[in-house]
């Protein structure tokens, strides 16, 4: 397990960068405006989205060393020819490339599935999460001093050389993604029908994830428009990164738990916290509003990732995980268009309150579908503790 979280490090920083990677390609190396960087991203973003659930497919059915070279020589093929692609072939280039990109956080969430014991679960996901906030911290900054200092090609190069060495890397672990007595991809319950599994339970998970990825691209921008309108724009960055150490300690704390709390919650707690950081008018009073979101935002990304691995069977874990990060990628694509409406039409604080309204709502059709779920008796194969049974 600690190889594959080292490896996926790797990969996932690059992975998360890849987008800001591209629109500095397109501002700095192709001189073009910051809205034709957003249609490159847009692109890349939404390959992601549809080719989640796609890659976890082929990944049920054929294993991950029939996929991941594959993906791999994709990305290596796209990143090394970013700079001598023009603008209309970028676009396509860029969406293929979603499609197709090395699923490095999904796998590793099906092999913690598949590796840890229930009742260390929790805090094997919890701990992902707190290596996905790093990665969200550490990637896009990396990128944006590189493009300053180094040509915007190399840059392109050397996200591309990370993604590719991050594939190759959890190819040559080749992590199990089935325990030992959970049935092969070949056997006759690998694949059951999608209505068994993909039921008000999972949905819930689903539309949970969209509306935590949507609350948090929207606090993003939330946070530099209001810097902007006190003329203190420039500790956007400060800002951002105490909302990112905070997530770690919220992460860390919470794989430390006894007990786990219901997704719903979670995110529940997670907007309600949101909507008054709006408030606050000066970086420091901001740094201290957004430390409560921030607290909440790997329990919260740990817990769904958790639900996700109890909900589906071993046979259709790719597709599953596949999807919860196809809905995080909608969630981060449309979150900031959302709130940034709000912010035109109102004001900064508005859109705190529009990022956090989406949590509440999405938070709130959760639990109102996982009320739904029957409650399925534990099998031997795969026995869960108690108190875990809903999302």
């Amino acid at each position: 397990m600690a190889s594959l979280l080292g490896v996926s490090m790797l990969g996932r920083t690059a992975v998360t960068a890849s987008v800001m990677a591209l629109t500095m390609y397109v501002v700095l190396g192709l001189d073009m405006s910051y809205a034709a960087a957003g249609g490159a991203a847009a692109a890349l973003t939404a390959g992601l989205a549809l080719g989640g659930p796609l890659l976890g497919r082929m990944i049920d059915r054929r294993g991950l060393r029939a996929v991941l070279p594959v993906t791999a020589a994709v990305q290596a093929v796209f990143w090394l020819s970013v700079p001598v692609l023009p603008y209309a072939p970028l676009l396509g280039a860029a969406f293929v490339a979603g499609l197709a990109m090395v699923p490095v956080s999904p796998v590793t969430r099906q092999a913690i599935a598949a590796m840890m014991p229930a009742g260390e679960r929790r805090a094997a996901f919890a701990l992902e999460s707190v290596q996905g906030e790093l990665s969200y911290v550490v990637g896009p900054a990396v990128v944006i001093l590189c493009a300053a200092s180094l040509s915007p090609a190399v840059v392109a190069w050397g996200i591309g050389a990370a993604i590719v060495a991050g594939g190759a890397g959890i190819a040559l672990l080749d992590p199990p993604l089935r325990s030992g007595n959970e049935p092969d991809a070949g056997g006759p319950a690998a694949r059951p029908p999608r209505r068994e599994w993909l039921g008000a339970g999972m949905i819930a998970v689903l539309t949970m994830g969209f509306g935590c990825t949507a609350l948090l691209s929207g606090v993003d921008l939330a946070i530099v428009a209001t810097l902007e309108e006190t003329g203190q724009v420039s500790w956007a960055a400060v800002v951002i990164a105490v909302l990112g150490v905070a997530s770690v300690a919220g992460g860390l704390m919470y794989g430390a738990l006894p007990r786990p709390l219901p997704t719903w919650l979670l995110l529940g707690l997670l907007g309600l916290v949101t909507i008054p950081a709006g408030l606050a008018h000066d970086w420091r009073w901001l740094c201290v509003a957004v430390a409560g979101a921030g607290f909440l935002t790997a329990p919260t990304l740990s817990a769904m990732a958790d639900a996700v691995s109890r909900l589906a069977p071993a046979g259709v874990r790719g597709e599953a995980t596949g999807l919860h990060a196809s809905a995080q990628s909608a969630g981060f694509a449309l979150g900031s268009p959302i709130v940034g409406l709000a912010i035109d039409v109102s004001a900064p604080a508005g859109g705190f309150a529009a990022a956090g309204l989406a949590g509440l709502a999405a938070a709130l059709t959760g639990c109102l579908l996982s009320r739904r779920t029957p409650r399925r008796p534990s099998t031997p194969a795969h026995r869960e503790p108690a108190g875990t049974a809903s999302p």
